[in-house]
């Protein structure tokens, strides 16, 4: 968050200003959408109250930067997905902690204001500080930038290894099931995220944006809260883990498609 606080321009809110009905469209999907999803998933097949909390919470925290880089390599509305990024990433405080507290309070009780706080914490707090560095660097900050998106992979990548190896046991029972949830989780996302932006007659540039933009979440948030909030219960981040390795996967896959098919299409 602190790297996304150092990317961040005033540019990047200027795509809300120039497409307000497409980041509309984009931030309203990624709230409904994949909380929604969410939802009907762990009802269907009757999840575990563990793995359905940590299916909900992966499914209400707000876009990932990693949308970004792969609606650029899809071709699509870049500008646009860094917009909804932004947009979704600073409601996140509010948004999330409220449609968690919505969706997972049957399973548990939650304590929604503290969410809120840790939200603060881990999102808001690191962005300011991020602008902050930015504006009083100004230039000289463009040489870390580039370094940044590494030191943020390294971190997802050994705070996602520790979570899979403290869950190892919970893992190798229900390991199968969460990833076959993940899976529809995400795929389903991407899917309607598409079809949100279609129904309302967006270009399909913009589609593409927010079809991505949706389906990719900020599950490394999801890991957080699922530590902080869940600590007695570690297979409840394992949802969160394995989202931030899939969509990834995915999410490359779907931007080569439509990269090549752009490229068809030029030619």
């Amino acid at each position: 968050m602190f790297g996304m606080g150092m990317t961040m321009t005033l540019g990047d809110f200027k795509g809300v200003l120039q497409s307000p009905k497409a980041v509309t469209i984009g931030v309203f999907a990624q709230f409904i959408v994949m909380p929604t999803l969410a939802y009907l998933l762990c009802k269907l097949f009757n999840l575990p109250t563990e793995i359905a909390i940590g299916v909900i919470l992966v499914g209400c925290c707000p876009g990932g930067t990693a949308s970004n880089v792969i609606t650029y390599m899809a071709k699509g509305n870049t500008a646009l997905s860094v917009a909804c990024t932004s947009v979704s990433t600073i409601l996140a405080p509010i948004l999330t902690p409220a449609i968690f507290y919505v969706l997972a309070s049957q399973w548990i009780d939650i304590n929604a204001m503290s969410m809120l706080k840790s939200i603060l914490q881990v999102v808001l707090f690191p962005i300011v500080l991020g602008l902050l560095v930015r504006a009083i660097l100004k230039n000289k900050v463009d040489h870390y930038i580039q370094v940044m998106p590494l030191i943020s992979v390294v971190a997802i990548v050994a705070i996602v290894a520790a979570i899979i190896a403290g869950s190892k046991a919970q893992i190798l029972e229900s390991g199968l099931m969460i990833l076959g949830v993940v899976i529809l989780h995400n795929g389903l996302g991407l899917l309607l995220g598409f079809w949100a932006a279609r129904i309302f007659k967006l270009p399909y540039t913009d589609c593409k944006a927010i079809s991505i933009e949706v389906g990719m979440q900020n599950s490394g948030l999801g890991v957080a809260l699922a530590a902080v909030h869940f600590a007695l219960s570690p297979i409840t981040a394992v949802p969160s883990a394995i989202f931030s390795l899939w969509h990834n996967i995915s999410g490359s896959a779907l931007a080569t498609y439509w990269a090549a098919k752009s490229n068809k299409a030029e030619k």
